[in-house]
């Protein structure tokens, strides 16, 4: 699959990039003549505050912008060109390693004199205990993406520096999940001695900043590691992670220069508007975005186990209507299925159009939604609905789902909870029939990304078992062929969101970060996940 999605990612950049022509305060940074300077502090804005500090287990970016500073992983997406599909060694030695056996084996030789944050020297066996644990976690210890590693068999360190993953079957999506930006490597010591939950509250990395401290509801601060084992890197003395919940306050924090950068993203009147006050001491980088908004069904609760009610809840919404109006207004813009748009394995629009919910003739859709929810006994339906306390997209779009759904007669008493709150009540309590979900990763590995659909996948929190779903991935995950992978992954969607409506999909994300003119290094990438660590960004002092 690697030789297919580099084409693709390589079309999209010279399309999704607006260059410097297009606009006054317009850009898409590239590798240029510039020397780095060193020195200086960079504030940034934050929309939320992560339920924990643990990469394994937690899915959200309010984790990765303040935190994966800290730490170091395996392998990455290369910082200099994030856009591209090509991977390039962090903590391994030279380029990405050739398979053998076949395509499942992989062999990654680890750097030495690398150290954690608190002097322990980091090897290979840290990073074997890095990914026992993302792959084969014990019983009630959480992995959100357990998933993307079904391919695995087993992972071994037979010795300091040597560092194998060998597979059940060879796979495309095995190096893409691996340059995943939540696989921080944890050091084995740590999770030996204070177990599992230690991470939760705690951060000792290797990465190029090392943490100072978290004030809950304020702030992270980092400061420059000087041992950091990228030589000449970071750039910057440090970073300061300001914690802003109300889009209002961020926009204005960049135009008051309180801070630099949100590397999440604005809607586009708030870059229209930044860009007209600041003009060329402003620049702006756009891209499509890896992420989609979803609403999923509780299905231990009645009668949202019953898929006629969770296929009516999925023909209410008019998506080709509602992209029109909340790309004026939201960083939502694409109508699209389970797989990112535009990548060769996507539906087309012909495709699209023959499942539940995509149809362009919107009033036959409700009318059916209509049909289905008298058949199951549904009509006066009232539904607990959990959104997220974060404006941009989850409230506006969570406010269009309630009209839609009141379309056909279904009404919806909306929770909209913190972030902390909001995760427990997904997660853990389980208190909604419906909720406000998605599906954002970082990597576009499609046959990786789609195991959110999964009832055994970590990150599913619809409490379903659907083993005609499962036995068509399990085909997808070994189909060696393009043709192949796209059958089925039609199969996989059109059970997952027609026949089954386990999840519905709203629409997909579009990305645009205006940032401070003087902030170089940092180049947009098709996911707010990636390119987060912070060692190839400066500071130009001349600009300020």
């Amino acid at each position: 699959m690697k030789r297919y999605i580099r084409a693709f990612r390589a079309k999209t950049v010279a399309s999704l990039l607006l260059g410097g022509a297009v606009g006054i305060g317009f850009c898409a940074q590239t590798a240029t003549a510039e020397t780095a300077q060193l020195g200086g502090t960079l504030d940034f804005v934050v929309a939320g505050e992560a339920p924990s500090k643990d990469g394994h287990r937690e899915t959200t970016y309010a984790i990765v912008h303040p935190y994966a500073p800290f730490y170091s992983l395996l392998i990455r997406v290369n910082p200099d060109n994030p856009q591209s599909s090509d991977f390039v060694c962090d903590l391994c030695v030279g380029g990405v390693p050739e398979p053998t056996n076949g395509g499942k084996t992989f062999t990654f030789r680890i750097k030495e004199g690398v150290k954690f944050h608190d002097g322990t020297p980091l090897t290979a066996r840290d990073v074997k205990a890095t990914y026992d644990r993302i792959v084969f976690p014990p019983e009630g210890v959480p992995s959100a993406r357990k998933a993307f590693f079904n391919m695995v068999d087993s992972v071994e360190a037979p010795d300091d520096t040597t560092v194998v993953f060998n597979l059940k079957f060879a796979s495309g999506a095995f190096l893409p999940a691996l340059a995943t930006p939540f696989n921080w490597i944890y050091s084995k010591k740590d999770l030996d001695e204070h177990g599992y939950d230690w991470h939760r509250d705690n951060v000792n990395g290797s990465g190029p900043f090392k943490f100072v401290q978290h004030q809950p509801g304020a702030f992270v601060e980092g400061v420059r590691n000087d041992d950091y084992h990228h030589a000449g890197q970071p750039h910057l003395d440090g970073f300061k992670a300001i914690i802003a919940k109300k889009m209002s306050v961020r926009i204005q924090a960049i135009r008051g220069n309180r801070a630099a950068i949100e590397f999440r993203g604005f809607p586009p009147k708030a870059r229209d508007d930044l860009v007209n006050a600041l003009g060329d001491k402003l620049r702006v980088q756009e891209s499509d975005w890896n992420c989609v908004l979803l609403f999923t069904s509780n299905h231990a609760r009645k009668p949202f186990d019953d898929p006629r009610v969770r296929r009516a809840l999925t023909l209410a919404v008019d998506r080709w209507g509602g992209s029109k109006y909340l790309s004026r207004i939201a960083i939502v813009k694409t109508v699209g299925g389970v797989v990112f748009p535009g990548h060769p394995l996507a539906a087309s629009e012909e495709e699209l159009v023959q499942l539940a919910g995509y149809g362009r003739d919107i009033e036959a859709s409700r009318a059916e939604a209509r049909r289905l929810l008298e058949e199951a006994g549904a009509t006066d339906l009232t539904i607990d609905y959990n959104n997220r306390d974060v404006d941009q997209p989850y409230k506006v779009v969570g406010t269009w789902l309630i009209d839609q759904w009141a379309k056909v007669g279904v009404k919806a008493e909306q929770h909209v909870r913190p972030t902390p709150q909001f995760y427990a009540a997904l997660r853990k309590s389980h208190e909604f029939d419906v909720s406000i979900d998605f599906n954002c990763q970082s990597v576009i590995n499609p046959i990786a990304d789609v195991t959110k659909f999964l009832g055994s996948s970590g990150n599913n929190y619809g409490q379903y078992d659907d083993q005609v779903l499962e036995e068509i991935y399990g085909k997808l995950a070994r189909a060696p062929t393009e043709d192949e992978q796209r059958a089925l992954m039609r199969q996989y969607e059109k059970r997952a969101l027609d026949e089954m409506a386990h999840m519905g999909i709203s629409l997909w994300w579009y990305k645009i970060n205006p940032h401070r003119s003087y902030v170089k290094g940092w180049n947009i990438a098709p996911s707010h996940y990636l390119n987060q660590q912070l060692d190839n960004v400066w500071i130009d002092k001349s600009l300020m």
